[in-house]
């Protein structure tokens, strides 16, 4: 257990020195956008791109992990549409959120600065892998589900070829289609330039991890109390639980690289979910169940680490 501790703690820390600076005024909260523009359009996509053009186009092309990565997040999405609509008899515009929350993991800010420490250079190609799932198929479809249940009720596949249409636009996507061209003719970078790609990558997990602890400060916590407990559960824990079942359904998947893809399902939802619920009027539902899920974390991350310790698919915590 002092081991895990020794993992988790300074990941927790950045996030509470993130708080702490905002909270006293050290670093201005109006700021942190500027962070975060920071980590998601440039050290992610670069972390993104080295890890998938250094290897293989074969090891990129991991359809076990993809399947299982992508089973488990469908499966978590249509717990939280019956969740919300079955039994809270929440509309679909309502129900995506709640969809979204208990299936979208906040896989680059805290998954894999946790995954990295955990299973090592491994967890940047888990990171790429579940990228490719979240950024093309699983928000999109989140987004076009909320789009056609709000006020407009486009016709669903309208909505979403057009969030498709639209991450042309995502400098993340774009590293992951520049990253398989390199990675199919197997291209390498001048060694000059491999060497300001590292820089740019090794900064991502701690100035998004700072962002996460600043994004904290004032989000509220309302009268949402069983929804915010249900959905932190179902991300926090049934998500990992999802995924480790589609890892035994479409494996086998390297051990390490399963325990990365659990890992990443085990962080909490986005940190952009509130901003997602601003679109829907539910940005201090989605506020609450991030700062909710987010301290819960400590815990259930703690716990993850030591089964897959305890389970012999991580040989060591490193």
């Amino acid at each position: 257990m002092l081991e895990i501790l020794a993992i988790t703690t300074p990941i927790f820390t950045l996030i509470g020195m993130g708080y702490l600076a905002v909270r006293l005024n050290i670093y201005p909260k109006a700021h942190l956008s500027a962070l975060g523009a920071f980590v998601i359009r440039i050290a992610l996509p670069v972390l993104v791109f080295k890890s998938i053009s250094q290897r293989s186009f074969a090891e990129v092309m991991n359809f076990p992990y993809l399947g299982a990565y992508l089973f488990g997040s469908l499966l978590m999405l249509g717990v939280g549409l019956a969740w919300a609509k079955l039994v809270r008899g929440q509309d679909l515009e309502q129900a995506s959120l709640i969809g979204m929350g208990m299936c979208s993991a906040n896989s680059a800010y805290v998954g894999y600065p946790i995954a990295v420490q955990v299973i090592g250079p491994t967890a940047s190609m888990a990171l790429a892998l579940s990228m490719i799932i979240e950024n093309m198929l699983v928000l999109p479809l989140c987004l076009a589900l909320g789009e056609s249940g709000g006020a407009r009720h486009e016709p669903f596949w309208r909505v979403f070829g057009r969030a498709i249409l639209g991450l042309r636009k995502s400098s993340l996507v774009v590293a992951i289609f520049a990253a398989f061209l390199f990675s199919l003719f197997q291209l390498g970078l001048p060694a000059q330039v491999n060497k300001a790609v590292d820089m740019l990558a090794g900064a991502s997990a701690p100035v998004a991890l700072f962002f996460i602890g600043g994004s904290l400060v004032g989000l509220p916590l309302k009268d949402v109390l069983l929804d915010v407990g249900v959905v932190s559960f179902a991300k926090l824990v049934l998500h990992p639980l999802a995924v480790l079942g589609g890892l035994w359904l479409f494996g086998p998947v390297d051990p390490l690289l399963a325990a990365g893809a659990i890992l990443l399902a085990s962080a909490p939802m986005l940190s952009i979910y509130p901003i997602f619920g601003q679109r829907h009027g539910k940005e201090g539902f989605c506020a609450a169940t991030l700062l909710v899920a987010t301290v819960a974390a400590f815990v259930t991350i703690a716990t993850v680490i030591w089964l897959l310790h305890a389970s012999g698919m991580v040989a060591a915590v490193r």
